[in-house]
């Protein structure tokens, strides 16, 4: 049983009075294990139908695409993980997303988006039409979230690492959604993560309570009239909570709380846990209005410990007119560097002979459009941009406004580099495509032998005719390999070898 902090089970007892104890009993039961399928690569129903699991999960109820799982099934060792076909996420944690209504072709921003489990979700329901932004501030938790984005195969994506005030200057009244995942105390994670309970006290409710205030502030000036935020929480302290709403609320007269149904064991927020100086700020209406925000308990569902609220932006919807600066206030994006390299800034002119000079005199962007139109079968004309940093070609959502001054660690749909004059493709790019959009590709079966080896990053020997050649596609050059359809990273076939291109961070251990 976790080992929960003194101050903290009394100041719950206080809370909960009679359902304390079975509040109690629930860190003595197992955890339970989510994950949810990605339909950017497949449906829940055909998922289900390909899936050695299919008999040992079971539904989330307020997750259409989500599931349960047993510990046992391990399935972050599965090759369907590394093909992206479903994301490993704490179940109550899929709610917030689920609540935030995204449709195709929203504009969505994620702001405090690390590790980028719900940047993701977002991500499937805009099902590849209009754009996301997901930015976290801690630069270190950048870097996994990039490369979940990139593993789940995210066309339409910007990623940033600011401050929200940063984003604010350049993104007014500019998204339809947006999502506050804010950092917090992290009471409902005891149960999860052990490190929390014992760290707990070093994370003061009344600095969380501070630092989520000034986000929601900087958000709120984000949504368009009309948008919906939704703020969430991974704690049960009513000062980040409720009350954190409740004095949002009687800040920003244009926003409401958008009432959320309590089914599946969801429970209603508490408007009596608000003290009385922001309830008479507010007023009783608005107060009372707190009952429609949510909390999930760990003594009533099959999940961890969640707070949300669904806040409306008074007014219709009106196309947003973007400041444009002048020469002299602008700057220039800030390419934010990844260890590893990538991505990076702009770089020192490359060195070495003629292929060398011959590449400074294109710019990455022609390179880029040169094997694209060898390599893939792909138009995205109208649904992004070349944009080059560097040597790095990113394919930018048409619609992003500049990003001057702003520190972007993936500007689009990370292509690829241009290396001694010629375009290598990124891991990234693979992902994000369907089989027929590459030139050549071959798939083998999850269990076979040959999935196994690639994964692990060795070469492997086939015949030209086992390849999938498009029309007019000869057999060398790059291939896109597939696990039962679904492509997993690159290889280059040259004379009956697939050279392995899975850089090693992307490999299975």
């Amino acid at each position: 049983m976790t080992q929960l902090p003194a101050l903290f089970l009394r100041k719950m007892e206080e809370l909960l009075q009679t359902e304390f104890q079975a509040f109690l009993d629930s860190y003595a039961a197992p955890r339970v294990y989510g994950l949810r399928v990605n339909p950017l690569k497949l449906s829940a129903k055909d998922w289900l139908a390909l899936t050695p699991m299919e008999e040992r999960v079971r539904p989330i109820p307020w997750a259409p695409s989500g599931y349960y799982y047993t510990e046992e099934e391990r399935p972050g060792r599965h090759p369907h993980y590394h093909a992206g076909l479903y994301y490993i996420q704490e179940p109550s944690a899929m709610l917030p997303v689920e609540l935030l209504d995204v449709q195709p072709g929203h504009r969505v921003l994620d702001l405090c988006a690390a590790p980028g489990g719900k940047s993701t979700q977002i991500a499937g329901k805009l099902g590849g039409q209009g754009i996301l932004v997901s930015n976290d501030n801690a630069f270190e938790r950048t870097k996994p979230l990039a490369k979940n984005i990139e593993l789940q195969g995210v066309r339409n994506a910007v990623v940033l690492n600011e401050e929200p005030g940063s984003i604010a200057r350049v993104f007014p009244a500019w998204f339809d959604r947006i999502l506050v995942d804010a950092p917090c105390s992290g009471e409902g994670m005891f149960r999860k993560d052990d490190s929390m309970a014992a760290s707990w006290e070093s994370y003061s409710v009344e600095r969380c309570a501070a630092m989520q205030r000034d986000i929601l502030a900087q958000a709120a000036t984000m949504l368009k009239p009309g948008g919906l935020l939704v703020y969430s929480t991974c704690t049960f302290s009513p000062e980040e909570n409720e009350m954190q709403i409740a004095d949002f609320l009687a800040k920003r007269r244009d926003f409401y709380i958008e009432p959320v149904s309590h089914t599946a064991g969801v429970s209603a927020g508490q408007p009596d846990w608000v003290d009385e100086a922001t309830a008479y700020q507010l007023g009783a209406e608005g107060t009372a209005s707190l009952a429609g925000t949510v909390r999930l308990w760990p003594h009533k569902l099959e999940g961890e410990g969640h707070f949300i609220a669904a806040l409306r932006r008074s007014g219709e919807s009106t196309p947003e007119t973007v400041a444009v600066r002048s020469s002299q206030e602008q700057e220039p994006p800030r390419m934010a560097k990844l260890k590893g390299g990538k991505p990076r800034g702009p770089e020192k002119p490359m060195r070495g002979g003629k292929q060398a000079a011959a590449a400074l005199q294109e710019p990455p962007e022609a390179t880029w459009k040169r094997f694209a139109e060898q390599e893939l079968r792909l138009g995205l004309e109208e649904e992004s941009q070349p944009l080059a940093f560097g040597h790095a070609v990113y394919l930018q959502p048409k619609g992003v406004p500049p990003l001057d001054g702003l520190k972007v660690i993936r500007a689009g749909w990370l292509a690829g580099e241009v290396r001694n004059g010629r375009f290598q493709p990124a891991q990234s790019l693979a992902l994000g495509l369907k089989r027929e959009e590459a030139a050549r590709s071959i798939s083998w079966g999850a269990d076979a032998e040959e999935t196994a080896r690639y994964l692990k990053g060795e070469t492997l020997f086939v015949q030209p005719e086992e390849l999938k050649l498009a029309e007019g596609a000869a057999a060398k050059g790059y291939v896109l390999i597939c696990v039962d359809g679904f492509p997993v990273g690159w290889s280059k076939f040259v004379d009956g070898m697939l050279k392995n291109e899975l850089a090693a961070g992307w490999r299975r251990v």
